[in-house]
């Protein structure tokens, strides 16, 4: 984990930014392509729920640019998360990266603090890790945002509907 702030950060935000206005970065691979329609009917909803909640029309390009490069300065945040793994781990591996993400977060929360994790990072790992000198094992997983969140702004207010447990377990023997 690289934990970035003041000036680092906002280089580091800087370089992102000028690398996305570039187009440089390869096409996200967090989603294969095909995406299967269950999860592209999700990735469709939060986008309808996100972009609605902060006004911002479906239509509006310009303006759904310019909230996604807000990723690229941690959405302001004072300090700002690059959480790599090591290339060479295999899938059954990666379960580690997301209960650290996921205690990382809680245990900021018991202490007052925010976080975002944002995947938007991800395309540019040649630009973070160079940025970063990342030794090349590495690879760049996700961002995170972290500080105190404005809980009354609407995009916070938005909510994603949860599956019911039916709907991702299978509950055998009971």
């Amino acid at each position: 984990m690289y934990v970035v702030t003041g000036a680092v950060k906002a280089s580091l935000s800087d370089a992102v930014l000028a690398a996305s206005r570039a187009g440089t970065a390869p096409a996200p691979a967090h989603f294969p392509e095909p995406l299967p329609d269950t999860f592209r009917a999700r990735l469709s909803d939060f986008g309808t729920r996100y972009y609605t909640a902060l006004g911002i029309d479906r239509n509006d390009t310009v303006a759904r640019a310019r909230q996604t490069e807000r990723n690229y300065s941690f959405f302001g945040a004072p300090v700002g998360l690059i959480i790599s793994l090591d290339r060479r781990l295999k899938p059954h591996s990666w379960i580690d990266i997301g209960l650290f993400a996921q205690n990382l977060m809680i245990a900021a929360k018991a202490r007052g603090i925010d976080t975002c994790p944002q995947v938007a990072f991800a395309p540019f790992h040649d630009v973070i890790a160079a940025h970063l000198r990342m030794p090349p094992e590495e690879v760049t997983a996700f961002g995170m945002s972290m500080g105190y969140g404005d809980m009354e702004a609407s995009v916070n207010q938005a909510r994603m509907p949860r599956e019911s447990i039916q709907g991702f377990a299978r509950l055998l023997g009971f």
